[in-house]
């Protein structure tokens, strides 16, 4: 089958729209539309019911596409990145209002994210360190274009950022008196606790967080500087975040397709989050059966990440993905069930880097392939 721009299914592409989901090449990324769409909506409804906006992270599926669908049906108002090359790619696709929420330190990343605004985006970036304010303030004077700083507060992951309180008001004082550059705010994500199971100790490390940020707020104030943007906050915390009253922007990524590892976290009650569902699935088909307890599938190490473990068989309590290597899957099949060519769908351990390993997502709903989206930034690290 070949599309009108020659696309042609098992050689340039997995499928096609107007094919049958039976039919699809495997192994390969599929995205519940229905799914997809309800978790956007709900994310989006969320944001407004808490008064908070909400910045999609686009690092996640690191998709023109999903990005627009994100502010068509739930609101965003713009996408996080943490690449230049991904933040270039989302500004070229559309989106108008762009942050890399990451620093950038490279000369030749300056210069690329000075010329981003030219693009037609707001620009932002992050900022822990009052050298890069020089860099960032010679490179849009040479480009005649305005960066936008939020100085970040590293506020329990240990990664990034600065101490909260007055090193922030330093970095933020230089960033206000320097021409081509505005201070817009505060980079406060909690990356550490997203994915602790226990609801107490997230809401405890995300506490401790909040207070760290108003505290650095009121100093900000003093100093005459206010923050049009104070951010943070991911799929495992954004209920914290968003009423807490202190942030204004959440940074949510996952949420839109989940992955086994967010499923994994509990909610008050001591319950597996169920708020949004799954979209994501590794599409694979079995390809030997040799063993009469063991089948083999087509997905292995190359098309998934495996950093927060294997994948489940959605929907299958009688067959388990046990064990990966290049390009095979084992499955325990001990009641021999499963037939060659037969079609599971596994949910991936960890969706950002599975995402990145793959050019396409096959967008399906009831039973038909109904988009065939690029992953627009694949591979766009630097």
């Amino acid at each position: 089958m070949t599309t009108a721009n020659n696309l042609e299914v098992g050689y340039d592409v997995p499928a096609v729209p107007g094919m049958n989901e039976a039919d699809i090449q495997t192994p390969c990324l599929i995205v519940d539309l229905d799914a997809l769409e309800r978790n956007i909506i709900t994310m989006g409804n969320y944001a407004k019911a808490m008064g908070v906006r909400h910045r999609v992270h686009g690092k996640m599926h690191k998709s023109v596409d999903i990005a627009l669908l994100q502010e068509e049906l739930g609101d965003s108002c713009g996408v996080c990145c943490q690449k230049v090359s991904e933040a270039e790619v989302f500004a070229r696709g559309g989106i108008k209002d762009v942050l890399v929420s990451n620093q950038v330190r490279q000369p030749e990343k300056i210069d690329r994210l000075a010329r981003l605004p030219k693009l037609g985006a707001r620009t932002l970036c992050c900022v822990d360190d009052l050298d890069n304010v020089a860099e960032l303030a010679a490179a849009v004077k040479k480009h005649g274009t305005e960066v936008e700083c939020l100085v970040e507060i590293d506020c329990g992951a240990g990664r990034c950022g600065v101490a909260p309180g007055q090193p922030v008001v330093d970095i933020a004082k230089a960033i206000a008196a320097t021409p081509g550059l505005k201070f817009a705010g505060i980079q406060a994500y909690q990356g550490a606790m997203q994915h602790m199971e226990n609801f107490e100790v997230r809401q405890e490390k995300t506490t401790i967080a909040i207070a760290m940020v108003a505290d650095t707020i009121a100093l900000l104030k003093a100093e005459g500087l206010e923050c049009d943007i104070v951010g943070g906050g991911g799929t495992g915390s954004y209920y914290f975040e968003g009423n807490s009253g202190v942030f204004n922007e959440l940074q949510c990524g996952s949420y839109a397709f989940m992955d086994a590892d967010y499923q994994r976290i509990h909610d008050k009650e001591g319950k597996r989050i169920s708020e949004f569902e799954n979209a994501l699935f590794i599409l694979t088909s079995v390809m030997s059966h040799t063993k009469t307890d063991k089948a083999i599938c087509d997905a292995g190490l190359k098309v998934q990440s495996v950093d927060s473990g294997l994948p489940y068989i959605f929907g299958r309590d009688d067959v388990e993905y046990i064990k990966c290597s290049d390009e095979h899957g084992v499955i325990a099949d001990p009641a021999g069930v499963l037939k060659i060519n037969e079609k599971l769908k596994l949910v991936p351990g960890h969706c950002d880097p599975t995402c990145n390993v793959h050019d396409y997502y096959v967008g399906v709903r009831n039973g038909k392939v109904e988009k065939l989206w690029p992953v627009s930034a694949r591979g766009k690290a630097f």
